[in-house]
Order: structure tokens, then sequence, then C-alpha cells
């Protein structure tokens, strides 16, 4: 049955996402002389995102806490990740961020072309000059009032536990004296694992936005520790909120 729907889902919401692009497409055209970084662009995608987020009846989905980010703020975003729907779920916080993105993904149809349209950042993890460019761009987008967005275990976990962080978002959030803002994603790699595409039925998706953590509270000037630090706070807060404490 799971291999059926799967099947439904897939005909249904790929096609969907293909008849949207052309308007995405026309937005971007339209708002690309007034719309240099892209706000309005990003904001059409983040609505499209809680459509599709809570139309698919394969999930309930459950936000807790989305008002922690103060309007105006901009923050380093921080997040687990469990599935490619962590991007899809995410996006539904209607945030205002750039995502920082795999080169990998600029490359696959559609998805890259949305990726270049709303202005998101691509890296190639094993070339320290696009880590580097990377950075500079993450910095100017803090600078100009857009907050970053990105999965610190660098891929999806395949046991749906909290892998090591890499030091890029805590080295940003650093230079920039900006806050870190944590958030907890669980039951997406339930739905649809790691290298998956047959989606399970019944799970519930939970996210939960933690407080910010601004940078006279981090403790150290050690990237390294602070990795570490963030990432026992998402992973204890992951287990109080699969226990039912939270």
């Amino acid at each position: 049955m799971d291999v059926l729907i799967s099947c439904l889902v897939w005909f249904v919401c790929l096609p969907l996402a293909g008849l949207l692009f052309p308007v995405s497409l026309l937005i971007w055209f339209i708002t690309f002389p007034v719309d240099p970084e892209k706000r309005i662009i990003h904001r059409w995608f983040t609505w499209q995102c809680v459509f599709f987020a809570y139309a698919v009846p394969l999930w309930k989905l459950r936000i807790e806490g989305r008002n922690k980010a103060a309007r105006g703020t901009r923050y380093v975003i921080i997040s687990n990740h469990q599935s490619t729907l962590d991007v899809l779920m995410l996006g539904s916080l209607r945030y205002s961020f750039r995502w920082i993105s795999k080169i990998e993904n600029f490359r696959v149809p559609v998805i890259g072309w949305y990726l270049r349209m709303a202005k998101y950042i691509t890296v190639d993890r094993g070339n320290k000059e696009s880590k580097a460019e990377m950075m500079e761009k993450s910095v100017e987008s803090l600078r100009k009032g857009i907050s970053i967005m990105i999965f610190p275990e660098g891929t999806r976990s395949t046991d749906l536990e909290i892998g090591p962080f890499r030091l890029g978002a805590f080295q940003l959030a650093m230079m920039t004296d900006k806050p870190v803002l944590p958030i907890v994603i669980d039951g997406t790699g339930g739905v649809l694992p790691k290298h998956g595409v047959i989606f399970s039925r019944g799970h519930n998706i939970r996210i939960k936005v933690l407080d910010p953590v601004h940078p006279g509270s981090f403790g150290t000037s050690d990237p390294e520790e602070l990795a570490g630090k963030f990432r026992n706070l998402l992973a204890d807060e992951l287990h109080r909120m699969r226990d039912g404490l939270q």
C-alpha cells in the first residue's frame, strides 16, 4: 500500500510543482528590478512549502516556538537533518533566510533553478575556495538583513540520530556576532528516509524552534567547542521530544 500511495503522491506533486514553476519564473522576472536580494521570490517559495507540507495527507505536522525568532533579527539558523523533506518542512516556518546548499543540488533540473532564482548560496564541500566564497556570501547576506539557514551535519542522518556538526555555521555566527537559532525536527526520516523514494504513512512530524543563543552566551570562542555544545543541545532536545518530556 505504501508503494501505491507513494506513486500517487509523486504522480500528483511532481507535475504540480512543475506547473507552479512558470508562476515562480514570472514572479522572479517581474520583481527582478526591485528585489535584488530576492526576498519576494523566497517568500513565494515558503508559501509553496506551506501548501505541500499541510496538503499531503501522509503525515501530521506540528510546529512549536515559531515566534521565538524575533522579527527584524538576523540569525544563523541551524537544524538537524533526517530527510529530503526537511527542506519542505523548514520552509513552512516562513522565515526570511537564505539556504546554504551543496553544489550538487544546483545541478538538478527545476530544483537548481529554484535555488538560483532565490539567490541561495552554494558550497562545494570538497573545495576550500568554494567554502571561503560561501562564508563571504553568508556574511554579506547577514549584513543585508537576511538570515542564513544551514544543516551543520552536512548530510542526512541514516539512523535518525544527530551526527557531529561541522564548524561553518558557528564560525559564521562568531564572525558576524549574530545569534544562533536552533531548530529540532523529527519524524521526516520515518516518512522518507535517506536515499528512499517510498513514503511511509502515519508519522507525526514535529518542528521545535528553541530559544536563540546570543554570542554573549556562547561561552567559548572555539568553533569546534561551540559546534559540540549545539550538537548536544539539539540531541538532548530530540530525545526529550521522543520521550514525551517536551
